[in-house]
């Protein structure tokens, strides 16, 4: 099988040179061409992007493009649709993720993309959306009007799949022109859903354009970066830190780095009839793109004392763990992720010849581990695709000590606990850097507008153009009816 990535209008594919990468095995492989632009190519197309968005999308409402990514979500909702099969047939070959799962998640992520939760997002950072297409009344006084940038560069991780659908949506809603350089680990999701935004809507076709280079051929990079006003870009803190560092001082940046996110179960949620569902969730919130993502568990604090003690919720997760490896299998590991889970599952084996308070739970191929401990441990990673420690504790309140000294990579918090509860812990955990909170089960699926690392995610794009009221005077002075 075979498929090319990218997006780039203006250029036809006999124009280009490709390179292919492979991936899966035998009846399963694909190869995917992505596009090696050279260095002339990749500055016509980002002019070509810039212009194309100031004389079309930034003179389109946001009302307009809100209904244009409504329509494009539309299509890739449905079974049938040309690129959604595209999605569910290619997505699974090249991550490697279960087919059942992938199409799942893809559904449950994409809707937060319609236009009920786009006015949402747009609500998060504007009281007053329209201020993004006209001068809108200030409450200080004066008027305002919101301006995207020209020209916004995107460098996406492809550690979860659909990942760069979350900004280029919000470059769209504040009519940036967009050109995204997408990872060499799923190079297709953001060509497919480009092209499916150009047949909705062929007058912005131009204003955006997908493309790839080898991770660290700076050549093409400096080239997207001298022209970008702002730089959007997922990955690892090295990478994060060289790209802003490869900035011109003037060019804003929003990075997202590496994260850590833990779950956090209440007595309340551990009695006999609820403590199975409770595992359940807290599974399927592990299971999910194998904890590959910022928002994924890597630990649960449970509190003693309820009926049905933080041991035997270790063990219950570890069923489900169990279930959900039969109905939804981990996806083949490449041999350094491999030695990274045994090495820390032999680690966490040798603790319990020196500790009874430590087991592991585990099953003989080794698709997923519990570790159990009896006493509070302080926050540490986990070794990924589906490891997860269960750490007993006294009460919830006593989580925020143990997770402090991560202050600076803390995000998600996953929480099964009474509404008194949640306020307490939320408080407690805002105090130490958490930046959002879910309920279990839901760690995976942010909602529509969520502040991204505690961060707006429109509001960082643009800035803002005020009439002051002394012009306002001034100008009154001025006006052809004055006598």
């Amino acid at each position: 099988m075979a498929e090319f990535a990218g997006y780039l209008p203006g250029f036809s594919k006999e124009q280009v040179e490709w390179q292919a990468l492979n991936f899966g095995a035998g009846s399963s492989s694909l190869r995917v061409s992505v596009p090696l632009l050279s260095e002339a190519q990749m500055i016509v197309l980002c002019e070509r992007v810039e212009r194309s968005a100031n004389d079309y999308l930034k003179n389109r409402s946001v009302t307009d493009i809100i209904d244009i990514i409504d329509r494009t979500i539309a299509r890739l909702l449905t079974r049938d649709d040309f690129f959604r099969l595209k999605a569910e047939k290619f997505l699974p070959v090249v991550t490697g993720y279960d087919s059942e799962m992938v199409r799942l998640a893809l559904t449950k992520y994409l809707k937060t993309f319609r236009k009920p939760e786009l006015t949402r997002f747009l609500a998060e950072d504007f009281p007053n959306p329209q201020i993004l297409d006209s001068f809108q009344p200030l409450t200080k006084g004066g008027f305002g009007r919101a301006f995207g940038p020209n020209l916004l560069a995107h460098i996406w991780a492809g550690n979860v799949p659909g990942l760069p659908v979350w900004s280029l949506v919000a470059g769209l809603l504040v009519k940036a022109g967009s050109v995204g350089k997408v990872s060499s680990a799923e190079p297709l999701f953001a060509g497919w859903f480009a092209n499916a935004l150009a047949e909705t809507e062929p007058e912005i076709a131009d204003c955006f354009a997908v493309v790839w280079w080898k991770g660290g051929e700076k050549t093409q990079e400096r080239n997207l970066f001298i022209r970008a006003d702002a730089v959007f870009a997922y990955g690892s803190t090295k990478t994060l830190g060289e790209i802003r560092d490869s900035l011109p001082v003037s060019t804003r940046f929003l990075g997202h780095g590496h994260k850590v996110s833990f779950g956090i179960i209440s007595a309340a949620a551990l009695n006999t009839r609820k403590a199975q569902i409770t595992a359940r969730m807290a599974a399927q919130d592990i299971a999910v793109f194998d904890q590959q993502g910022c928002y994924s568990p890597q630990i649960f604090y449970v509190e003693r004392g309820a009926r049905v003690s933080p041991r035997q919720f270790a063990g219950y997760l570890a069923n489900e763990l169990a279930c959900l490896e039969e109905k939804y299998p981990r996806r083949a590991l490449t041999p350094a992720e491999a030695r990274d889970v045994a090495k820390w599952r032999q680690k966490e084996e040798l603790k319990t010849l020196s500790d009874a308070e430590i087991e592991v739970l585990r099953d003989d191929e080794g698709a997923w581990v519990v570790v159990y401990y009896n006493d509070s441990v302080d926050l540490s990673p986990s070794g990924l695709n589906r490891t997860i420690k269960v750490v007993a504790v006294d009460t919830p309140m006593q989580v925020p000590s143990h997770v402090q000294s991560f202050r600076d990579v803390l995000q998600s918090v996953g929480v099964a606990a009474t509404p008194e509860e949640l306020h307490l812990i939320a408080k407690a955990l805002g105090g130490v850097g958490v930046t959002r909170i879910s309920g279990i089960g839901s760690m995976s699926s942010p909602e529509a507008g969520w502040h991204h690392d505690g961060r707006f995610n429109l509001k960082d794009l643009v800035t803002i153009t005020e009439i002051e009221s002394s012009a306002e005077t001034v100008s009154e002075t001025l006006a052809p009816y004055l006598d």
